[in-house]
């Protein structure tokens, strides 16, 4: 498919807007080769002394984590190591398709195992308060991974055994963060095939914060795996967790967007 006829510039990872400031890198682990050793390697310490992948498939999220640390640039383990199974990039054959209610969809050619990531969100990092709120712009990821932490508004709460480093942000407005997220991916004319995955109230995919290069919760990066096994030509989905009634219109009223999902218990509106 030819993006740009979508007006879409297509990029695989994600581009930084002039004014975020990504934080240093982080401290990486020890280990040589691939990472085995939980006891001794620092990055499964931070995921609660454990690994959060099998080497099954050529890489499986065990269950979905409230944030999960990869290796990193400083890290002293090869690119082969489990802990950098979300990084590898695409491995699957992805077709964007045409449905009849919901625009723009994606599908694999291929059979996709459950844990197994399928792809990043991409497109340009920003911060939210940036936003022009009068565009209509439907491709705005918000990077909640803390939100959903505290299982804040409605978020379904994900807690685990993960240590997460204590980062002095560059703004003093803490307390709106903690509620609002303060970063977001802006996927409207940058981006790859995730800003065409349609929601699902009962989706095939989940969303996962991951951390890799640096230890910002705010600044994750934002991953989308298999949460069922995926027979090939099988929509793509995930729930895109707005609460109803939570979308403000420029005009000040309450928006409202009906789901066509066809789930069996279909919320009926998206938001």
């Amino acid at each position: 498919m030819d993006f740009q006829n979508l007006g879409l510039t297509y990029t695989k990872c994600i581009q930084v807007a002039e004014n975020v400031k990504l934080p240093i890198s982080a401290p990486g682990c020890n280990c040589k080769g691939t990472c085995v050793d939980t006891k001794t390697c620092a990055c499964a310490r931070l995921n609660g002394s454990d690994f959060p992948y099998v080497r099954r498939d050529g890489g499986r999220l065990i269950e979905a984590k409230a944030v999960v640390f990869e290796c990193g640039p400083n890290c002293d383990c090869g690119p082969g190591c489990i802990n950098r199974t979300s990084q590898r990039g695409l491995k699957y054959r992805f077709e964007v398709f045409r449905t009849p209610k919901k625009g723009w969809a994606v599908r694999s050619w291929d059979y996709i195992p459950s844990g197994a990531p399928v792809c990043e969100y991409t497109g340009i990092l920003m911060r939210t308060d940036d936003l022009d709120s009068v565009c209509e712009n439907n491709f705005i990821f918000d990077i909640d991974c803390l939100q959903t932490m505290k299982g804040l508004d409605g978020r379904e709460r994900r807690l685990g055994d993960v240590s997460i480093p204590t980062y002095h942000s560059d703004t003093n407005d803490d307390k709106k963060s903690d509620n609002v997220p303060e970063f977001c991916i802006d996927a409207g004319s940058v981006g790859n095939i995730a800003r065409f995955i349609n929601h699902s109230c009962e989706p095939n995919l989940f969303v996962q914060c991951v951390l890799s290069s640096h230890h910002d919760i705010k600044l994750a990066r934002v991953m989308l795996f298999a949460a069922d096994n995926i027979p090939p030509l099988q929509e793509l989905t995930y729930d895109y967790g707005y609460a109803i009634d939570s979308v403000i219109g420029p005009d000040g009223n309450i928006k409202k967007m009906p789901c066509y999902c066809g789930a069996a218990d279909c919320r009926k509106r998206l938001y």
